[in-house]
């Protein structure tokens, strides 16, 4: 039933029981109130205001009361009725709330929590937005009373005269009182709701009185604090000259005279605070302001503080909030004006070294931190018995229990700015060029042992962002899960090259599960390069391991899994990085596995259980990225413990081990085990049952028995017969039998399918398998192709591909089976589904070349028919062919030809004509039909489609057929002079097809074609572009034409629709001839002719996307010097092409361009912004229209930048990348599809950075949703306009979901944030319904 509608009869029946003497009723009848209030109409009490008036004196009578309870629930009816009652009710409301005195209350701040309520009660205004309704009254009650109430004077008269003068300002300071804390806090609440609507006057006077607050001598930490909140936020809304006369001012404090400590420190907190609330107006003051603070932090000052706690004995605690002041500024700079303080690295460096090591309570020799931290030998020669002994000399001598010594708060910042330091600059910058290693890192390795958790936490935390950003800026959480989910990770798709002579099956292994746990060696340690960051972490590891090792036995819960996760990073970094230091760590990592959860050395329950968690992860990863002969001195320590904890309770610490369990399985079989598997039997035996157990135990997790699956069937697969049995044959039977029983279950059935994938690919004798287990195997995964869930259903498929692919397997398949399987498989041969369909086909052709009888019958071939009606193509298609091919291969092919030839009239020439060709050649004289039926078809057929088909079968069969094909190049030339385009067309590409197979006979007629019209030199040029792309899959030789060749496409290539074909034709000429070639494109870049320079510019990317790794040889010195000629083309479309050939060559040859980026990114970021140069204005009849001619090529540097971010983050510097893609936000439909899409993936390649910059985020999306199209725009810009406020929601929605707390912000950091975050939310509320829609159905 729908609730009452609410009336101003109900309201006035509840005023009286606010009076009542029952404090029950009184709270009961506010509730009731607030509920009317809340449910009722906006208007229903608009005109009524007696009732209102009431309302507001009884609710400002219950905000003196005695009970709390009543006052809270008074003040949400106040918030609630605020927005309910007349406009011209507002300002004498405000007026009794500001003036309100309680006498029985004992709540003082009770007047600044009602005026807050009030205010915040109505929808804040977004700066650039019509401000709504309820807003607009609400300010003009705020400009009327609050702010003159406030000040203590009228700002603004608003037209009236002889007005009293209001009170003494609430902000003023009184003699008696000092100041009101609580009304700084209204102040703060006002400025969030209605800043950007302030008029000039009125922020004048709100800065004024603030300046006041803080120039006061009785104002208090508290207040001090609240005051420069206050101002960091007002400043975000003061106008330019307000806002520099306030900086001038500031600057002119900083340099009077005298200066005292507490003042000092003042001036450092609010310039601090406004560099993160305004970072890019402050940024052009940075030349003047930073000096100010680097000066508190100089050596000089750092001097001052060490002899006054020399002196006194005692730290000097005003001192060092001023350096802990100074350095939380810095910090701010360095994060938020990173651009404005490249010139201030050295010195923050400086700073930020100096002060990490102050700690006057200990004895520090400053110059023995600084340096020397890198020396392996000085670490090999100490014993632990030394080591203890220092550590406990360092207690003893660090007065660790002193809690008057907060010089750690000095030191924690400090590691904070290095933090900083690191996370902005290291990208393409202070990591290339040497300064991270060379000075900051050598003091995080020696303050590893800092004696306080705080700060010890914040420099292990840098150090292990200095590895990350290393390792090319992987987020923690992705190295963190980097060996997660294996099964889903495909197998990398090779060139077009390389799958001309690569079989069907590898183009279809889906999982790269074969590759993925049989197919590597034990990985040897990856070599640091000669010079740069890896080879400066190589040079740092002993230290580092070193420190960490002594965490890992005397620090605390948190510093131990800070120290286990960067170790996890370092080894991501440098496979067998821990090689020789394994005998230090490994003992540790046990011990950290062996501790209970509710140990006193672990603390907490949930923290102990992660340790343990990550000290299991690390193991993994040694054994993983380390030679099996490096780890097998320490597997009788590991596999007990490790065993231990994967039959623990603790899903979570049990899933971690079994996981661990399958890394130590890959380590200690074959072929990594190189021949040692025998002395790994009993351990094996003991994984075995484990894993066994796991999976049978009732009360163990589903991920931790869908895991122990995963790792049993990497067992198996890596101790099969071939693989020196190192597991006995009763232990593989059991886990067998378990495999076959689990994939009937269907909860785990899955992680089954997928490990008997791995069983059945590494059977290489037939005891291996068994007959039984392959024919209930194979009905059980054929089952499951009708399943409707999607991940099973290409599981199932990828595994019985890979069954019929395995000799073994297959040969236990009767006929029986097969024809069952069949029947499963025929629904997937569908083109509906590409996927199912290449692998369906794939595994019938297996099946038909070892049962040819039980396979091929009606039914397949009605489904082949259906198939070839649909236009399939690439990898699908070659399956497809392979299928037909088998077909024809085994004398079945008859019945088929008939089918198809029958269907082949209504279908895809170029699709049936492969087919059809296939089959006849591999059919032979099996088939029914010969060559010559098609060579009289094509002559006497009446329609073009006949000869298009006729053609595309002559095409293909003289490509299969070679120099054996008895077909003429006469025979196809005759139809380029046909009246139809597609009969031409195809007659060009099959004599291209047929050519490849025959070069020698039909090159000379192709070359003489393009001698003739322009319409024939296009048609020449299909031809070549045919017979180029399928040479490699024929022995025919084709270099003594290449140079003719050479001559007749640039011949033919300068009429302007000939350019694309010929630039592709050139392209696959320069793979077959690189060294003839490619200097030869080299030269042409250098021509004048700007449109010869654009055609060989694309022909340079068809060499990238579509060749082999012989040409990296000739083109590495070439490479280089023609992508810096390209980029710098003065021609723009040709600057467009050249974007695009850089980005193929960033996407196909990143070994070649990366070296090399810090040149050639300038000219992509230059493209990038948007040149009023290339804007002009044309008319358009009445109208004038605005064409940006820099467009297309803007589109392109964007697409090149997304792809630099992608495989080469860590090279390119992040504030610049930043920079261009919030600028992008703003730009064109396209390009704000594709910025969006970057920030997206920016979040988590730097969350720090996006969280920086969430401000200017804001403000480039609010415009975006402000965008008001023109009233006679056409449904595609309404739509385009649609789409772009879409996904800005998407993007807001995103940002909110990796940044939650800031949508809340206790500073002014991310307020510009807050209150856009709020507007979008209410103002655009369908909107973001279906962009939250679609942020939950986003993959993964």
């Amino acid at each position: 039933m729908a609730p009452q509608a609410s009336t101003p009869s109900q309201v006035v029946a509840l005023l009286p029981k606010l009076n009542d003497a029952d404090s029950d009723i009184r709270y009961m009848s506010l509730n009731d109130l607030y509920n009317i209030l809340r449910n009722g109409a906006p208007n229903f009490l608009i005109s009524d205001y007696h009732t209102c008036t009431k309302a507001i004196e009884g609710l400002l009578k219950t905000l003196d009361d005695q009970n709390g309870e009543v006052q809270n629930q008074a003040i949400k009816c106040l918030g609630a009725l605020s927005v309910k009652i007349p406009a011209d009710t507002l300002p004498p409301l405000v007026e009794k709330l500001s003036n309100l005195k309680v006498d029985n209350s004992v709540d003082n701040s009770i007047r600044a929590t009602a005026l807050r309520t009030w205010i915040t009660a109505f929808p804040p205004h977004v700066s650039g937005s019509v401000p709504a309704k309820l807003t607009e009254n609400a300010y003009n009650a705020v400009s009327k009373v609050l702010i003159p109430r406030l000040i203590g004077r009228i700002v603004i008269p608003h037209g009236l005269r002889n007005h009293p003068d209001p009170p003494s300002g609430m902000l003023e300071v009184d003699p008696k009182t000092g100041i009101d804390s609580d009304a700084i806090d209204v102040m703060i609440d006002l400025l969030k709701g209605f800043g950007s609507m302030l008029q000039e006057a009125e922020k004048s006077a709100l800065q004024e009185s603030i300046t006041n607050i803080l120039n006061s001598e009785r104002t208090g930490t508290v207040t001090r604090k609240k005051a420069v909140t206050a101002i960091s936020i007002l400043t975000i809304y003061l106008p330019d000259p307000l806002l520099s006369a306030f900086v001038n001012s500031t600057i002119e404090s900083f340099r009077a005279k005298p200066l005292t400590t507490s003042r000092r420190r003042l001036l450092i907190t609010m310039i601090g605070s406004l560099a993160r609330s305004i970072p890019q107006r402050l940024g052009p003051y940075l030349k003047t302001l930073a000096p100010f603070i680097l000066s508190a932090l100089s050596k000089e000052e750092y001097d001052r503080l060490v002899d006054e706690y020399n002196e006194a004995g005692a730290s000097n605690a005003e001192l060092e909030e001023l350096h802990e002041a100074a350095l939380v500024a810095l910090e701010g700079f360095l994060a938020c004006c990173s651009n404005e303080m490249r010139i201030y690295t050295g010195d923050s460096i400086d700073a930020a070294l100096l002060h990490i090591v102050y700690d006057p309570s200990v004895a520090t020799d400053e110059d023995e931190v600084m340096g020397g931290t890198n020396e392996e030998d000085d670490f090999e020669s100490e014993s632990n018995g030394i080591e203890d002994d220092e550590e406990q000399e360092f207690e003893e001598e660090g007065v660790m229990d002193d809690e008057d010594d907060l010089s750690w708060k000095v030191r924690r910042c400090a590691a904070k700015v290095l933090y900083t330091i690191i996370s902005t600059r290291a990208s393409g910058d202070l990591l290339d060029s040497g300064i991270l290693y060379d000075r900051i890192a050598p003091v995080l390795i020696a303050r590893f042992q800092e004696r306080e958790e705080n700060v010890q936490l914040e420099i292990l935390t840098a150090m292990a962002l200095l590895i990350r950003k290393t390792a090319g800026g992987l987020p923690a959480m992705e190295i963190k899960n980097a060996d997660e989910n294996k099964f889903a990770q495909p197998e990398p798709m090779q060139s077009r090259k390389r799958r001309r002579i690569s079989t069907v099956e590898k183009d279809f292994d889906l999982h790269g599960v074969k590759k993925m746990t049989i197919g590597a060696n034990s990985p040897a340690p990856s070599p640091p390069p000669a010079s740069g960051p890896k080879a400066d972490l190589a040079r740092a590891r002993p230290a580092i391991i070193q420190g960490i090792s002594k965490i890992l036995k005397q620090g605390s819960v948190s510093t131990q899994q800070a120290g286990i996760n960067l170790l996890r990073d370092m080894v991501f970094v440098q496979h067998g990085s821990l090689s020789d230091q394994l005998s230090k760590i490994i003992p540790a990592l046990v011990n950290a596995i062996n501790a209970t959860a509710g140990s006193v050395s672990l603390g907490a329950g949930g923290a102990g259980s992660q340790l343990r968690i990550e000290a299991l992860q690390l193991i993994g990863t040694v054994c993983d990225t380390h030679s099996s002969k490096v780890v097998a001195p320490f597997l009788g320590n590991i596999i007990p413990d490790v065993v231990k904890a994967a039959k623990e309770k603790t899903f979570k610490v049990s899933s971690q081990a079994v996981t661990t369990i399958e890394s130590i399985v890959k380590a200690v079989t074959h072929p990594r085990s190189a021949g040692a598997e025998q002395q790994y039997h009993n351990y094996l035996a003991s994984l075995c049952t484990t894993l066994v157990d796991r999976i049978g135990a009732t009360d163990a997790d589903l991920e931790v028995r869908q895991r122990a699956i995963r790792a049993l069937g990497v067992l198996l697969s890596r101790t099969s017969a071939g693989q020196a049995k190192a597991l006995s044959a009763a232990d593989r039977f059991k886990g067998m039998g378990v495999l076959r029983d689990r994939i009937q279950n269907e909860t785990t059935r899955l992680a089954t399918v997928q490990a008997v994938d791995l069983v059945v690919t590494s059977a290489v004798k037939h005891e291996d398998l068994t007959k039984g287990w392959v024919h209930e195997v194979v009905i059980e995964l054929a089952s499951q192709l009708r399943k409707a869930d999607r991940i099973l259903r290409g599981a199932s498929l990828a595994a019985l591909k890979d069954l019929v692919g395995n000799a073994v397997a297959l040969s236990y398949l009767d006929g029986a089976t097969a024809s069952a399987l069949t029947g499963m498989l025929l629904p997937l041969v569908n083109p509906n589904d590409f996927n199912a369909l290449g692998l369906a086909t794939v595994i019938l052709a297996k099946l038909v070349q070892s049962n040819p009888r039980a396979i091929v019958h009606e039914e397949l071939n009605k489904v082949l028919c259906a198939v070839v009606l649909s236009p399939i193509s690439g990898v699908v298609l070659d399956a497809f062919l392979a299928l037909l091919k088998s077909i024809g291969e085994q004398g079945m092919g008859k019945p088929l030809m008939k089918d198809l030839l029958s269907v082949c009239p209504g279908s895809d020439p170029t699709v049936a004509g492969k087919a059809v060709g296939t089959l006849l050649v591999a059919g032979g004289s099996s088939i029914g039909y010969d060559i010559n039926s098609f060579v009289k078809e094509l002559q006497t057929g009446a329609g073009d489609p006949q000869k298009c088909l006729a053609l595309s079968i002559l095409g293909e069969a003289g490509l299969r057929l070679g120099t054996q094909s008895p077909l003429e190049p006469r025979l196809f030339l005759e139809y380029f002079s046909s009246k139809s385009d597609t009969v031409s067309r195809a007659a060009a590409v099959a004599l291209g097809r047929a050519g490849a197979g025959n070069v020698n006979d039909y090159l000379p007629a192709i070359m003489s074609t393009s001698d003739g019209p322009s319409k024939f030199q296009y048609l020449s040029l299909h031809t070549i572009k045919e017979l180029l792309n399928h040479a490699g899959e024929t022995e025919a030789n084709i270099s003594p034409y290449t140079q003719e060749i050479w001559e007749r496409l640039m011949a033919a290539s300068k009429a302007e629709d000939n350019k694309a074909m010929g630039a592709e034709c050139i392209g696959q000429l320069t793979i077959i001839e690189p060294e003839k070639f490619l200097p030869l494109v080299k030269a042409y870049l250098s021509q004048s002719d700007a449109a010869s320079r654009g055609m060989v510019i694309q022909a340079i990317r068809f060499t990238f996307a579509d060749s082999d790794e012989r040409i990296d040889d000739v083109l590495k010195p070439l490479l280089m010097r023609m992508l810096t000629t390209m980029l710098d083309d003065p021609d723009l479309e040709n600057r467009r092409l050249s974007l695009s050939t850089f980005n193929s060559a960033v996407h196909n040859k990143p070994d070649l361009v990366l070296p090399h980026l810090a040149q050639l990114l300038p000219s992509v970021m230059r493209d990038s912004q948007i040149k009023d140069e290339l804007i002009r204005e044309v008319q358009m009849g009445p109208f004038k229209h605005k064409v940006d001619d820099g467009l297309e090529i803007r589109k392109s540097a964007y697409e090149t930048l997304y792809s630099l971010m992608e495989n080469a983050y860590s090279r390119i510097s992040t504030l610049d990348l930043f920079d261009r893609v919030i600028d992008g936000l703003e730009d064109e439909h396209e390009i704000r599809k594709l910025c969006n899409l970057m920030l997206t993936k920016l979040i988590s390649l730097d969350p720090d950075e996006a969280q920086r910059r969430l401000n200017p985020i804001a403000e480039r999306l609010r415009k975006v949703l402000s965008f008001k199209p023109k009233d006679n725009a056409v449904k595609q810009e309404l739509e385009k306009v649609e789409e772009s406020k879409r996904g800005a929601l998407k993007l807001t929605i995103t940002l909110n979901h990796s940044f939650p707390a800031a949508k809340n912000p206790t500073t002014a950091q991310t307020q510009t944030w807050a209150t856009y975050y709020d507007w979008a939310e209410k103002e655009y509320r369908a909107l973001w319904v279906l962009a939250a829609e679609d942020f939950k159905n986003q993959p993964a």
